[in-house]
């Protein structure tokens, strides 16, 4: 497994010190060299994305993300390049993220779209615009997917898909759906590149070790040569964050997840909106979306004969979702494979001191809880240690990251553990990134499953 290399903070401007071991030097040729894939990205787009820059933090990571996204977007496929863009358009629009919408147009644009497409739904093709059901479910109640879903787009004659048609289509629907989770996340929605207010600022020197890399490269030093503001340390939080990992293995109540979700909603565990109450340019995104006050809803509010509990000893990724979607869209299901183990295995010593526990148990704390919010259940986890782990702030703000992306806003991402560096709050995005995928994946992959055995 692929490990980040560890780095130590250091002032910026001022002459990094390395403890041995911590830090692997790399070479500005590394392609794990954030420089590198920056001046990649920037050969082939003309410009570097709020996106890249914050995953740049993470250079393995990105890596995996750029090889996966240019396979789905440039490379051959079922899907035309036009209709791959306006289903990106479609997926962004349901969250009302007008950064991704308005880089997809463009691309779109850039692959011989027609620009009629972008008057609205109602002037694209039936096959494309029959695809709003699905991409309505998959970004807000995923366990409502069905196999009638799929055997109607896969039945209607004139405008029927094929099944590897479909299935691009769903991976770029739950892509799309995720990286708007790590858009808002992140504040890369406020860029200022593409009108926004330009609240967060991307990746500077004080995060990440890069001088021996970038001491002989202009360019690196260039795109590195930017200000972020630093977390703040908070030495209250942070005993109280080890208090509550050292309790884990003695308190036993609360093991069913449903309890947890019940939990929530008596702690009000509700998004944090805009000071207006609306999202700003939503109305500009409306044509590209049917039925817009569809929403998530939590799902232990179902009633009892609707969808049971997703549960993954059943139906995993590992053991049939992957095999199912590398034979119907070669070779995407080692893509998505690898950028699942990639955010798995990143690292960091200093996140592991500071919770005083292993990075994984507070990484499958994080990822169970938000597969838990789509109904997807580990028989072999102890739901109490959610409760344990994460504190009501940091619950908030994942819930409203994967649930509710359009209603973050700067403050909750500044709000939630003060104690540790930007870096690591943009890997806990990663992971919400990832396990919202896979779970959208999941609920679809099963149901073309059923599909294809009824």
């Amino acid at each position: 497994m692929i490990v980040c290399p560890q780095s130590v903070e250091h002032p910026r401007g001022s002459r990094c010190q390395r403890l041995p071991g911590q830090v692997v030097k790399m070479s500005s040729s590394d392609p794990e060299c954030p420089q590198f894939l920056f001046v990649k990205v920037l050969a082939s787009r003309g410009r570097l994305e709020a996106v890249t820059q914050q995953m740049g933090y993470h250079p393995q990571y990105l890596d995996s993300f750029l090889k996966t996204q240019h396979y789905l977007m440039h490379m051959d496929g079922p899907l035309p390049f036009d209709c791959r863009h306006y289903i990106a358009i479609m997926a962004a629009a349901r969250h009302q993220c007008r950064y991704l919408v308005n880089l997809h147009v463009l691309q779109f644009l850039r692959a011989g779209g027609d620009p009629q497409w972008l008057r609205g739904l109602e002037f694209i093709p039936p096959k494309l615009r029959n695809l709003n059901e699905i991409n309505k479910i998959l970004a807000h109640r995923p366990w409502l997917i069905t196999k009638e879903h799929i055997e109607k787009l896969l039945k209607i004659s004139e405008w029927s898909w094929s099944l590897a048609e479909l299935v691009h289509a769903v991976v770029l629907l739950a892509h799309c759906h995720a990286l708007a989770s790590f858009v808002f996340g992140c504040g890369c929605e406020q860029d200022e590149g593409l009108g926004g207010r330009g609240l967060l600022k991307p990746l500077s020197l004080g995060n990440q070790c890069f001088c021996e890399a970038t001491a002989s490269n202009s360019y690196g030093q260039e795109l590195l040569r930017i200000n972020r503001k630093r977390s703040l340390d908070s030495c209250m939080e942070l005993d109280s964050l080890r208090e509550r990992m050292q309790r884990i293995h003695v308190e036993t109540e609360g093991r069913d997840e449903m309890r947890l979700l019940q939990q929530d909603r008596e702690e009000g565990l509700s998004p944090l909106a805009d000071t207006d109450g609306e999202v700003t340019g939503a109305t500009n995104l409306a044509c590209y979306m049917q039925d817009p006050d569809f929403g998530y809803q939590d799902f232990a509010r179902r009633d009892e004969d609707q969808t049971q509990v997703f549960r993954v000893q059943d139906y995993s990724w590992e053991d049939h979702g992957f095999s199912l979607v590398n034979r119907l869209y070669s070779d995407i299901g080692h893509l998505l494979d690898e950028k699942f183990r990639m955010v798995d295995g990143l690292q960091s010593s200093a996140m592991a001191k500071r919770q005083g526990c292993e990075p994984s148990v507070f990484k499958r704390g994080i990822w169970n809880y938000i597969h838990c919010m789509f109904g997807i259940r580990y028989d072999d986890y102890d739901y109490a240690e959610v409760n344990q782990l994460l504190e009501r702030m940091l619950k908030v703000y994942i819930k409203t990251v994967t649930c509710y992306p359009e209603k973050t806003n700067s403050e909750m991402f500044d709000r939630f553990w003060k104690q540790f560096k930007h870096s690591e709050k943009v890997h806990v995005n990663l992971l919400i990134l990832e396990a919202r995928m896979q779970a959208e994946l999941l609920y679809a992959l099963q149901a073309i499953t059923q599909y294809m055995i009824s």
